[in-house]
C-alpha cells in the first residue's frame, strides 16, 4: 500500500504574485499531485503526491511549468536546514528609471524638432520597456498570453501606434517604478517575516569525553550535554542540570518580562540566554524541539488557506481574460458597428481597459494580509496553523473550556490526607504517589511531589492507566487503584460517601477502601481578564468541559461567569458533549475548544476550531489543535480574536478598495473620462497601498 510523499521546492527570485498564484494552479492540475501551496512570502512551494514514485515525474513536469511561467526563477529543493533567506533587494533600476524620465522631460519642454523628439520617446521607451517586452514576447511563444507583461506591452504599443508617446513612455514608466515599489514593499514585509525565523539555532556546543565542540543541533542527540554561553540562543529542548540565569522568551511566547530558570527546569530551543552560564542535558531530538516545531507551524500556515484567498485566486484567473476581452470589444464594437465617433478614441479607452486590468492588487494583498496577521499572532506567542483558522476565528460565538491546566495552572498542592480507620497518612500517600509513579497527570505530579520518600521501578508491578478513571498498579505485591470516585465503583468497592468542593483522589488497596487525598488548584492569574474581555467582544457563551466533580466544576465556573458547564465527563463523553454544542450552532457559526490534556486531542480535532495550551499542554493536544497558545495563558485568546477581526478588516478593505478603483477607472474609461494616468494608478498604485495597508498588521499593540 502507497502511502502519500510531500516534497519542498524554493523558488528564488519569484517576485510576481499573480504568476506564483499560476505556477500553484497548474501544479495543482498534474497527475498524482494531492495538493500543492505555493507560499509567495516565503517563496515555498509544497507539493503532496500520492507516492514516492510519482516524486522524479512529478517534479520534472513542475520544473517545466515554472520555468515556462517564470524563467528568471532559480529552483531547488528545500534544504532542512534553511527555513527562509533573505537576499539583497536591487536598486540598480533606479538609474534606468532616472534616464528615461530625464529623456521624456527633455522631449516634453523643449520644443525639439519632431525626429529628434521621437527619438527620445523611443529610447527611453526602450530602456524601460525591454525587459517587459522581452518577457512578453518569450510567454507568448508559450503560451501564456493573459499576463501583466503583455498587457503593458500591448497598451503601450498601441498608444506609440496612435501617436500617444508621452502617454505611451509615461505609462511605462510609471508601471516600472511601480512595479519597483511594489516589490520594495513586499520585499519588507518578507524581511519582517523572515524576523519570526530568527529563532533557529545554527549551532550547539556540546560536551564531549570533558571538552566542549561546536556541532550542529541536528548532531545532537537525547541524553548529551550542551553548554549555552550567555547571549546565546537555546538550540535543543531539555533540563538544566547546572546553572541558573535569567531568559527571553519572547519569540517562543511573546512575553516581554525574562524568566528566571535554574537547575531542574525545563528549558526549551529558542530561548535567549541572557546573563548565565547553562549546562543541559537534551531531552528531544532537533527534528522534535519546540523550535522546529514552531517554524514548521509557521511554515506551512500558508498550505492551509481561508475562503478569501481561495476565491482571489479564482477570480483572477478570469478577471483577467474578460477585461482584456472587454477592451477589444471596447475598441472595435462602437466605431465599426456602431459608427460612433472616432477609432482612434475608442482604441484609447480600450488602452486604458488594458491597463489596469492586471490584478496584482488582489493577488499579492490578500495572502500577505493572512500571513502578517498569522506574523503577528506568533509575536505574541499564539501559532496559527493556517490563515482559515485565522478567518475561522471571526465567526467562532461559542468558546469551550477544559479546566485543568486550561483554566487553572493545573498545579495541585495536597492539602490532606484523609485515611481510613487502620491505615496511617503516611502510608496512604505511599501508595498513591507509587501507583502515581509513571503518570504525567497533574495530580499524580502532585501527589508525587507530596511523598518526602524514595519509590523505585522495583516496587510497581503490573501498571495500567485506565483514561477518565486513574490508575491500577501492584505496588510491592498488593493491588492499588488511585483515580476518581468512578474507579472505586467501577471496581465495585464500598467507600463512604463524600460531597467536597475540592479535587480528590481516593485510594483502594487490595480491594478495600482506603481513603483519599484532597488537592486544591488555583485559577490562573489572568483568566477573569480573559473572560471578561471574550464577553465584550460578542462571545455568547462560554461553556466547561471537565472529568473533575460537580461541585468543584461549579465553583470555578460560578466565579467566571461561565454559562455552562458539564462535569464528570471521561474523554469520550467530552467528545460526545461538543457534538451536542455543535448541533446547537448555526450553519455559519463556528464553535472552539480549548484544551491542554492529551485526553483533550479528541475534542481538539472534533471542535471547528481547536485552541491548545502549547507551553504545557501534551504533544498529542498540540498536534490535534489548529491554534497553539505557546505560554498557557487564556489573556491570550482575546488577543488572537482582536489579531483575526483585524485581518479580516484589512483583507476586506483591500478587496473593496482594489475592485472598487478599478471599476471605478473602468467606467470612466469606458464613456473617454478617464486617462492612462488614472489607469497607472488603479493598477500599480492601488497595489502599493494595498500592500501597505496590509503590512498595517505588523504594527501596534495587542
Amino acid at each position: 500500500m502507497s502511502s502519500s510523499v510531500t516534497r519542498e521546492l524554493v523558488l528564488e527570485g519569484l517576485d510576481c504574485a499573480n504568476c506564483a498564484a499560476k505556477i500553484e494552479n497548474q501544479v495543482n492540475h498534474l497527475q498524482g499531485v494531492n495538493i500543492a501551496s505555493l507560499n509567495f512570502m516565503t517563496k515555498t512551494l509544497k507539493i503532496e503526491m500520492d507516492s514516492a514514485g510519482l516524486v522524479e515525474d512529478v517534479l520534472g513536469q513542475t520544473y517545466k511549468i515554472i520555468n515556462t511561467l517564470e524563467p528568471d526563477v532559480r529552483v531547488g529543493e528545500k534544504d532542512s536546514q534553511v527555513v527562509y533567506t533573505m537576499t539583497g533587494f536591487n536598486t540598480s533600476p533606479i538609474i534606468i528609471f532616472l534616464l528615461s524620465a530625464v529623456m521624456v522631460a527633455t522631449a516634453l519642454v523643449l520644443n525639439l524638432p519632431v525626429s529628434i523628439e521621437l527619438m527620445l520617446y523611443l529610447v527611453s521607451y526602450l530602456l524601460v520597456a525591454t525587459p517587459i517586452l522581452k518577457k512578453a514576447g518569450l510567454n507568448i511563444i508559450k503560451g501564456q498570453v493573459f499576463d501583466e507583461n503583455f498587457l503593458m506591452s500591448l497598451a503601450t504599443l498601441s498608444a506609440f501606434a496612435i501617436k500617444q508617446y508621452p502617454e505611451a513612455v509615461a505609462v511605462m514608466l510609471f508601471y516600472r517604478i511601480g512595479e519597483f515599489l511594489q516589490d520594495l514593499a513586499v520585499h519588507r514585509s518578507r524581511q519582517s517575516i523572515s524576523s519570526l525565523m530568527d529563532i533557529r539555532p545554527e549551532y550547539a556546543t556540546r560536551i564531549t569525553n570533558g571538552k566542549m565542540e561546536q556541532v550542529k543541533p541536528e548532531e545532537v542527540v537525547c541524553g548529551d550535554i550542551i553548554v549555552i554561553k550567555p547571549g546565546e540562543r537555546i538550540p535543543l529542548d531539555g533540563i538544566i542540570i547546572e546553572g541558573s540565569s535569567s531568559l527571553d522568551t519572547s519569540a517562543l511566547t511573546g512575553e516581554s518580562l525574562p524568566r528566571y530558570l535554574s537547575g531542574g527546569d525545563e528549558i526549551l530551543a529558542g530561548y535567549l540566554n541572557i546573563d548565565g552560564l547553562l549546562k543541559v542535558e537534551v531531552s528531544r531530538a532537533y527534528q522534535e524541539s519546540t523550535v522546529t516545531r514552531i517554524l514548521h507551524l509557521v511554515e506551512n500556515a500558508a498550505s492551509h488557506k481561508a475562503p478569501a484567498e481561495n476565491f482571489i485566486t479564482r477570480f483572477a484567473a478570469y478577471y483577467t481574460p474578460v477585461v482584456v476581452f472587454a477592451a477589444l470589444a471596447l475598441a472595435l464594437i462602437p466605431p465599426l458597428v456602431f459608427h460612433a465617433g472616432n477609432p482612434r478614441e475608442w482604441v484609447y479607452r480600450a488602452l486604458v481597459f488594458l491597463v489596469i486590468s492586471c490584478p496584482c492588487a488582489l493577488v499579492i494583498s490578500v495572502p500577505l494580509s493572512f500571513f502578517a496577521g498569522i506574523g503577528k499572532a506568533s509575536r505574541h506567542g499564539i501559532l496559527v496553523k493556517g490563515s482559515n483558522y485565522l478567518e475561522a476565528l471571526n465567526y467562532v460565538n461559542t468558546m469551550v473550556f477544559d479546566k485543568t491546566g486550561t483554566l487553572t495552572t493545573g498545579n495541585f498542592k495536597v492539602v490532606k490526607v484523609n485515611a481510613q480507620p487502620g491505615i496511617e497518612p503516611a502510608d496512604l500517600l505511599y501508595y498513591a504517589a507509587a501507583a502515581e509513579y509513571y503518570s504525567q497527570h497533574p495530580l499524580a505530579i502532585s501527589i508525587r511531589s507530596a511523598y518526602s520518600g524514595i519509590i523505585t521501578e522495583e516496587q510497581i508491578g503490573e501498571y495500567q492507566d485506565i483514561p477518565g478513571y486513574g490508575i491500577k498498579a501492584m505496588v510491592m505485591g498488593r493491588e492499588v487503584l488511585a483515580g476518581s470516585i468512578k474507579l472505586i465503583d467501577k471496581e465495585n468497592i464500598i467507600h463512604p460517601e463524600y460531597d467536597l468542593d475540592t479535587t480528590q483522589v481516593h485510594i483502594a488497596i487490595g480491594k478495600t477502601y482506603a481513603g483519599y487525598i484532597e488537592l486544591s488548584d488555583q485559577l490562573k492569574p489572568d483568566v477573569h481578564q480573559a473572560m471578561k474581555e471574550l464577553r465584550e467582544m460578542g462571545m455568547q457563551k462560554l461553556v466547561m468541559l471537565t472529568g473533575d466533580k460537580e461541585s468543584a466544576a461549579h465553583q470555578i465556573a460560578a466565579e467566571l461567569g461561565l454559562d455552562e458547564i458539564h462535569s464528570g465527563l471521561l474523554p469520550q463523553q467530552k467528545v460526545e458533549m461538543m457534538e451536542i454544542l455543535q448541533s446547537r450552532k448555526s450553519k455559519n457559526e463556528r464553535l472552539a475548544f480549548v484544551g491542554d490534556g492529551i485526553n483533550d486531542a479528541p475534542v481538539l480535532a472534533r471542535s471547528d476550531l481547536g485552541i491548545a495550551m502549547g507551553g504545557l499542554g501534551s504533544d498529542a493536544a498540540i498536534e490535534a489543535a489548529d491554534i497553539v497558545i505557546m505560554n498557557d495563558e487564556p489573556g491570550k485568546l482575546p488577543v488572537a480574536v482582536r489579531i483575526a477581526r483585524d485581518t479580516r478588516t484589512i483583507v476586506i478593505e483591500n478587496i473593496v478598495f482594489a475592485l472598487g478603483v478599478k471599476a471605478i477607472v473602468l467606467a470612466l474609461g469606458a464613456v473617454g473620462l478617464a486617462t492612462m494616468w488614472q489607469a497607472v494608478f488603479a493598477d500599480v498604485g492601488v497595489t502599493i497601498i494595498a500592500v501597505i495597508n496590509s503590512l498595517r498588521l505588523m504594527r501596534g499593540n495587542y
